[in-house]
């Protein structure tokens, strides 16, 4: 049998099939892998270009499983492959601390480059690759050296086409014309409730071509693969516009229930198991057995791989002397070194100073950083005069052809696509070498909850700007106002949720945040102008908290964040008038606080006092820092600001009012107070 001009001696599915039923496990999704065993294996053994030895090597293809229940396909692939993942590890499928997790996780897995299984997700982080590719190409290419040239593989089936998320994704890579991203399409009609002829029927190949896709069809999914190698090889050429094949496939190929949603998620059962066997020409009674031919044909290709490598490398040593800047800068960010002494253009500020709105500090700071942290790249769903994220002299990434900027722009216009923004920042950051950000009000991150909570489960580093980011927004009321969104980000773990109370706090977010190699940031900047405020300093802010004013036997601690630091401070001023010792904290980052050592924490919020909380969210979270709350116990209203805060008692007076009876009432216990923070564990 010929494929791509070279012969195997067996169909290449065979080995493939016989492996994939998760049985040993009793756990998993036999039907896709099984089903996609005959494109998967014509990618990996002929298209590909990859090298096991150095699965970060930065001009390698990208492949990503959208559809990561079925990840015992990629895991055997990557055997095969000869990447770090042994057989052993493939008969610890699923189990506990193994490297073939349930669905495929970056950092855990060699080879994976994306955390899937959120279905959806996988196909709006191949257009983050693809676009990062883009960018790379366009930024460090010259004649002669095309150092970037890589393509982006994505395997999707019906449910991630179903996903809200790869429709955004889907719709923006068209308009960019990312013809370095292919999309094969497991079309087997089956998702878990059974035959998609009970929910999805749309015309999905008419829809990707109004997105501006190309779409090609392969009929024989299950045995043809003269056709799908022609295909991929059609669309890998393809540099004008993304493209997906639709791939017509049986699921569970060769099982006794395949065509069936019983063999989605279910292992398949011991006869059943046999029999494939039988059906394929392999002994019945053997697991785990690997023909020798196929191990010499992946090993041919590895071999490939190491010497498209060695010649990338010799490429590169060339455009070194040819390029010497160029190629010392692809080199640090390829190393995730930030700039020398980019922390040095961080703005300052001093109490006096003009008040601001921490969305304007933010932009200031964009303004400030931006032409020194080139790999630093960005943009707005649909909000940029809003979110105040365009630098100065920022060009935009766009196709050449549209004369509205070109691919080394480093400001992307996300649309009204905030899921899509920031699964997409995630394959930026997958990429490698690059910085990325993604803006939109506050309350509309919980339209991207998905992609947010794959960040910090992924280990990227992603900067999400979040303006609009309390009451404080004002008139456009309830469906604007956050009031409990902060409280599930501060409870991701490996996620950062800033909130600035002033200048110093805004660029401490901003220096933790992009010397954070590892974890994502969310920044809730407000709308409204804020003062510059006594005590604080950029060093302070990047410990997460500190004392803003301090008093010696101190009759209660006032903690807050944000724009009511503050107001905080009006009523710390207005309590001291009537004979009380307060202290102001503020906490800009509780993640980033919590890192610090607990005498540190215990010298911010001590013990001898009552703590009281003071935030324009909900309460919930606070009871971990303080006594006392606070804040928010209903939604938002649409009004001025300004009365907004008056009506839910965040005045300086009405605080003042409620701190008051907070000392009241614990004078009147008498008994010891005890820093929340000072526990056993």
């Amino acid at each position: 049998m010929k494929v791509g001009g070279e012969s195997w001696d067996q169909p290449p599915s065979v080995p493939l099939r016989r492996m994939l039923s998760p049985r040993q496990s009793n756990s998993g999704h036999p039907g896709a892998p099984m089903g996609m065993a005959p494109v998967a294996h014509v990618l990996w053994n002929k298209i590909l270009n990859y090298n096991p030895k150095d699965s970060k090597w930065i001009a390698r293809d990208r492949f990503v499983l959208s559809n990561g229940h079925a990840c015992a396909l990629q895991y055997i692939l990557l055997h095969l492959a000869g990447f770090k993942l042994s057989l052993d590890d493939l008969k610890n499928f699923r189990q506990l601390d193994s490297i073939t997790p349930g669905h495929p996780e970056v950092g855990v897995t060699d080879g994976i480059e994306v955390t899937t299984g959120p279905l959806g997700q996988g196909i709006a982080n191949a257009v983050g690759l693809a676009i990062a590719e883009a960018h790379m190409a366009a930024t460090f290419n010259k004649e002669g050296y095309t150092l970037f040239d890589n393509k982006t593989y994505v395997f999707l089936g019906d449910g991630c086409l179903q996903e809200g998320v790869a429709s955004e994704a889907a719709s923006l890579a068209g308009h960019l014309q990312l013809g370095n991203l292919v999309a094969i399409y497991d079309d087997n009609s089956i998702t878990i409730d059974g035959d998609t002829a009970v929910s999805f029927t749309e015309d999905v190949e008419a829809r990707f071509r109004s997105y501006g896709w190309e779409v090609l069809h392969v009929q024989g999914g299950d045995s043809d693969l003269d056709a799908i190698y022609g295909a991929i090889a059609e669309a890998r050429d393809n540099n004008t516009k993304p493209t997906i094949i639709n791939l017509k496939t049986t699921i569970g190929f060769g099982s006794l229930k395949q065509g069936g949603h019983d063999v989605h998620g279910a292992p398949l059962k011991a006869d059943d198991i046999r029999q494939l066997k039988t059906k394929f020409g392999f002994n019945p009674d053997e697991s785990f057995v690997i023909p020798a031919d196929v191990d010499a044909s992946y090993a041919d290709k590895a071999a490939k791989g190491e010497k498209a490598q060695a010649e990338w490398n010799a490429l590169f040593a060339k455009y070194q002397q040819a390029y010497p800047a160029e190629a010392a800068e692809l080199t640090r960010r390829v190393e995730g070194r930030l700039p020398e002494g980019w922390e040095k253009h961080l703005p300052t500020f001093k109490p006096g100073e003009p008040a601001v709105a921490s969305r304007k500090l933010s932009e200031n700071i964009l303004n400030a950083i931006a032409p020194h942290i080139p790999e630093l790249v960005g943009g707005s769903a649909d909000l940029t005069g809003s979110n105040l994220t365009r630098w100065k002299g920022a060009v935009d990434f766009q196709p050449p052809s549209t004369g509205l900027g070109d691919y080394s722009g480093r400001y992307f216009r996300f649309g009204v696509r905030e899921h899509g923004m920031t699964a997409i920042c995630n394959g930026i950051a997958a990429y490698g070498g690059l910085i990325p950000f993604g803006a939109t009000f506050l309350n509309f991150v919980s339209y991207a909850a998905g992609a947010v909570r794959l960040s910090a489960l992924s280990h990227f580093r992603v900067l999400n700007i979040a303006t609009h980011d309390s009451i404080g927004l004002g008139e456009d009321g309830p469906t604007h106002q956050p009031v409990e969104t902060a409280a599930w980000l501060r409870a991701l773990p490996n996620l950062q949720f800033w909130r600035p109370a002033d200048g110093n706090e805004t660029s401490a977010s901003y220096q933790v945040a992009l010397s954070s190699l590892h974890t994502p940031s969310v920044f809730a900047l407000s709308r409204q102008n804020l003062p510059q405020l006594e005590g604080s300093s950029i060093e302070k802010a990047a410990k997460g908290g500190y004392v803003l004013e301090e008093a010696e036997g101190a009759d209660v601690t006032i903690a807050s964040t944000g724009s009511e630091v503050s107001i905080v401070v009006e009523s710390a001023k207005i309590l001291r008038e009537q004979g009380l010792k307060v202290r102001v904290v503020s906490l800009p980052c509780w993640e980033i606080f919590d890192a610090q050592p607990r005498e540190y924490q215990l010298a911010v919020l001590p013990s001898g006092a009552p703590i009281v909380s003071v935030e324009a969210y909900g309460t919930l979270g606070w009871a971990k820092y303080a006594h006392e709350h606070i804040g928010l116990k209903a939604w938002g209203a649409s009004a001025p600001y300004l009365q907004v805060y008056d009506k839910f008692g965040l005045t300086g007076p009405k605080i003042a009012a409620n701190v008051e009876k907070v000392v009241a009432f614990y004078k009147k216990r008498g008994s010891p107070t005890f820093s929340p923070l000072d526990t056993a564990l």
